[in-house]
């Protein structure tokens, strides 16, 4: 299909996306691409109309794709035929007259705090460099809620010991600044006594085994292993462990507000989904302790 490749340098250059998003957006354009060229013999974006965008729609439904999934999809669509009308390609904006499926609101999954304790003082982690590496990995996506793109692009001057902050980069390249306890400042301390004598061309704080920067899969596998000995959840992925934070802060008094600020969220709306687990277990504990429960 035409103009994705400069669609995808507008949202890389000028919405400043990261280059996960980029690729999600492009793949979903392909796809959709696709559909038109097999079911349509269409290839000039400007003779798409909102009834072949239905087309594609129940294609999707019939293959059993989620609802959540088709509409990330349409969600694309739509900021790509919003570029496509800001730039004068099209006329009209045939994604207007769409409705989104309806979708089924699941709570985040999150880890309990009994098994987060599990996690980290009964599972015993080696004094080698890749066992320190893997529970620092651990300690920080539980213990700041960082999302596997900010962790993996931590760097080393990005930690400042003295003040206990964390700087990362968040989505759209906004940086903030995370506070860790001291606990987790010793964790560090620990690590980047081994982490510094590595000669390695990145500054990144984590690295692999080849002393290159740490790539998304491998972060998931590392998650993946760690919380099957703990727990049995269905997802088991990093960002579990952000859910799994943002879920323990507010269990334990933290507001809204301050949860907000350190997950890097945008809204307040986005944040608010974490109150729904908060209010499950409030209802868990009138129920075990009201005598009329």
């Amino acid at each position: 299909m035409q103009y994705i490749s400069s669609f995808c340098d507008y949202l890389l250059h000028q919405k400043r996306s990261s280059p996960h998003t980029v690729v999600a957006y492009k793949k979903d354009l392909e796809q959709f691409s696709q559909f038109l060229s097999c079911q349509f013999a269409l290839t000039n974006i400007t003779e798409v109309n909102s009834q072949i965008i239905r087309s594609w729609i129940v294609s999707l439904l019939e293959d059993e794709i989620s609802t959540t999934t088709i509409n990330r999809k349409i969600s694309t669509l739509k900021t790509f035929f919003k570029y496509l009308q800001k730039n004068e390609i099209i006329d009209n904006n045939p994604l207007l007259k769409i409705i989104t499926p309806k979708t089924k609101k699941s709570l985040p999954v999150f880890v309990n705090e009994k098994e987060i304790y599990n996690l980290f003082e009964n599972i015993t982690f080696g004094n080698n460099l890749e066992e320190i590496q893997n529970k620092l990995i651990l300690e920080l996506l539980y213990s700041t809620g960082i999302r596997l793109s900010e962790l993996i692009e931590i760097k080393i001057n990005s930690i400042d010991l003295n003040n206990l902050t964390i700087k990362v980069l968040g989505k759209r390249n906004k940086e903030r600044i995370i506070p860790i306890s001291n606990n987790l400042k010793k964790e560090i301390e620990n690590f980047l006594e081994l982490r510094l004598e590595i000669d390695s061309n990145y500054n990144n704080l984590f690295l692999t085994k080849n002393n290159k920067k740490l790539y998304p899969k491998f972060v998931y596998r590392l998650v993946n292993n760690y919380l099957s000995i703990v727990t049995k959840i269905s997802k088991k992925s990093p960002h579990v462990l952000r859910h799994t934070f943002a879920t323990h802060m507010l269990n334990n008094g933290a507001d809204l507000n301050t949860i907000k600020e350190i997950l890097g969220h945008s809204s307040l709306s986005a944040t608010q989904v974490y109150t729904h687990n908060t209010i499950e277990k409030l209802k868990n504990i009138h129920k075990q302790a009201h005598p009329k429960a």
